[in-house]
Order: C-alpha cells, then sequence, then structure tokens
C-alpha cells in the first residue's frame, strides 16, 4: 500500500458524514452516525427516496434511543441534496453505498475524489469488490478504501476494512478510529480478496443450505433452526474456530485435528453454489415465505433488532484475551 497523500482528518476531527446513496445500507449508517451526534448530508440519483430513507432512520432511531444516544444526536442534523456536488465539498468522511457494480462504483469515488476534501477518506460499503478497482483512477487513490458493513448497520458493530493497492496505512488507521468513534469494531482485511472475510464464510453456508434443499433433506425453516438452535448460539459469543477449540476438549483444536480425518468430513459439503435452478429458488425462497406468513418484514425488522439488542446486552461482559475489549486489534 502506498500514497502521497496526507490524511490528516483525526475521528475527532470528522463532524459531517457523507452518505452516497440512500438505500437501506445507506439509511443504516446514516442512523448510526447521526446516532452518535455527527451530522449527515445524503445524496442518492433516484430523487424519489428520500421519503423511505427518512422512514428507516426513524424505525432505527426507535432501538437506537434504547441502546443510548449521543448527548448531540438529532434526526433533524440530516439533509439531503439533489447534487452530488454540493456534499462531496462539505464532507469530513464519505460512505459510498451505490448498488455492487464496479463501473457504477468506481464512477462515484471519482467524482467524489475530485471534489472532496483534501484530508477526507472514501469508504466503499461494496461487499466483494476489490478495492484496487475502485479506486485506480482517483487522484488520491491512498484515501480509498473498503469500509463493509453489515445490516443493520446502526447495530451491528462489525465493520471490514480493507485498502486496495494505493490505499496508505494512514488512512487505514484513520478509518478504523473513525469507526471505532461511532461504536463499531473495525476487523482489517490484511488482504485483497473477494468477498472479504464475513460474507466468504456466510457464503458457504448459505450454498450449502441450497443443497439440503434441493437434495430434500431441509426446508428454509429447519435451515434456519439448526443454526439458531445449534450452531448460531456458540457463534454468537466466541465464533466458529473457538467452537471447535472447545470441541477438542483439553487439547483444544489442535488435539481435535489430529483426530478429525479430512477424508471423513469431505462428503459433508459441497462448496461451489448448486445451480439456481427455478425450483431451487421457488423451495428456497417459497419456504421463507411461508415461515414469514402474514407479518411484514418491518415487523421482522423490528423483532430482529429486540433480538439482536438483547444479545448485545447478554455478551457486553464477554471476553477474550486478545485486546482489553475482547476483539483482535485491527493493525498490529
Amino acid at each position: 500500500m502506498g500514497g502521497n497523500m496526507n490524511i490528516t482528518a483525526s475521528a475527532a476531527e470528522v463532524k459531517t458524514v457523507g452518505i452516497i446513496g440512500a438505500g437501506l445500507i445507506g439509511s443504516g449508517w446514516a442512523a448510526r452516525c447521526l446516532a452518535h451526534g455527527l451530522t449527515v448530508i445524503a445524496w442518492d440519483p433516484d430523487k424519489t427516496v428520500e421519503k423511505k430513507f427518512r422512514a428507516n432512520i426513524e424505525n432505527a432511531w426507535l432501538v437506537l434511543e434504547e441502546i443510548g444516544l449521543n448527548a448531540n444526536a438529532d434526526m433533524d442534523r440530516l439533509t439531503m441534496v439533489d447534487d452530488l456536488d454540493a456534499c462531496a465539498s462539505a464532507c469530513d468522511f464519505f460512505q459510498e453505498n451505490a448498488p455492487d457494480n464496479e463501473k457504477l462504483k468506481r464512477d462515484l469515488i471519482t467524482r467524489v475524489d475530485t471534489l472532496a476534501k483534501p484530508n477526507a477518506i472514501i469508504a466503499s460499503s461494496s461487499s466483494g469488490i476489490l478495492p484496487t478497482l475502485l479506486q485506480r483512477e482517483c487522484k488520491h487513490p491512498e484515501r480509498v478504501i473498503i469500509g463493509h458493513p453489515f445490516n443493520p448497520v446502526y447495530m451491528l458493530k462489525l465493520v471490514e476494512i480493507m485498502g486496495g493497492e494505493e490505499t496508505s496505512n494512514q488512512t487505514i488507521k484513520a478509518a478504523g478510529a473513525f469507526y471505532r468513534s461511532i461504536g463499531m469494531r473495525p476487523l482489517h482485511c490484511r488482504k485483497e480478496i473477494e468477498g472479504y472475510i464475513s460474507d466468504r464464510l456466510q457464503q458457504a453456508i448459505f450454498h450449502e443450505a441450497l443443497y439440503m434443499i434441493r437434495m430434500g433433506v431441509a426446508t428454509s425453516s429447519e435451515i434456519d433452526a439448526a443454526i439458531t438452535g445449534g450452531a448460531g448460539r456458540r457463534w454468537a459469543m466466541m465464533g466458529p474456530m473457538m467452537t471447535f477449540h472447545l470441541a477438542g476438549g483439553e487439547g483444544g483444536l489442535r488435539n481435535a485435528m489430529h483426530h478429525w480425518s479430512p477424508e471423513e468430513v469431505n462428503p459433508w459439503t459441497h462448496l461451489p453454489a448448486p445451480d439456481f435452478t427455478p425450483e431451487l429458488i421457488e423451495a428456497a425462497a417459497g419456504g421463507c415465505e411461508q415461515a414469514q406468513g402474514n407479518r411484514t418484514i418491518t415487523d421482522f425488522e423490528m423483532r430482529r433488532d429486540k433480538c439482536l439488542l438483547a444479545i448485545d446486552k447478554a455478551l457486553q461482559d464477554f471476553w477474550f484475551p486478545e485486546s482489553e475489549d475482547g476483539w483482535p486489534e485491527m493493525i498490529k
């Protein structure tokens, strides 16, 4: 990673955040930033999205109030503008949230780069595109990073940070400090890789679930029950690696791996995705729709947020020794 631009804006100096793209992820970022007392300027090419954008923030505000708001938190600190140039020239940090289309994102980021303050970082919420591809036409590529969040952004703390070939280490550190200042847990992806860390793991589980649905082994609801009633309960507090470590007994994972034969478990999974045939889509999506019943997606989102809040409260004192707060250091 290189670059020679001086990224001087500290987390404390970020007062105004630019939200580029006002969909579900953009509204989640906006709600989180507003809840932490920041000013938000948002832009979207679709001029009809503002009503939904503000409604999403209002829905998030209910649980954010329960979590606890910054003394300066105020939804009135949100402004939506029609002109991207006005947004780009006024903000200290940018979070781009356009659909995961490489050209679309690269064009937006390049445009923002030409207009933004010299010390402003530009982060993309992409869930899989390599940052080197997004920064390659920028005059100041060293300030462009991936800042990949998880839905709902206003509640889930994980954000994956990934730099491209020309991203500076100063940018990585400054972005990590900013995300921490708004209550997030930055995880540094050490090398560029499509899909980053978490989504690669999630896709492996999703694809295997689709195989079992296609084979008639389980329905969508039964797949979910297998996770929420078993592995997911343990993963919420310690993740899959520590779960396997405990499964090894006193000798831990090292002992377990001496006894677990790869040949024995290789037939258990299919890592490539199955063909998304109409029959498979109907079986998988239809099962979810049956479980949803007459409840709206908003109903499910509110129920999800309450569960996440309860889990977060239950785990707030859980600690691992990697760092004082139980999370790995973002940069060694």
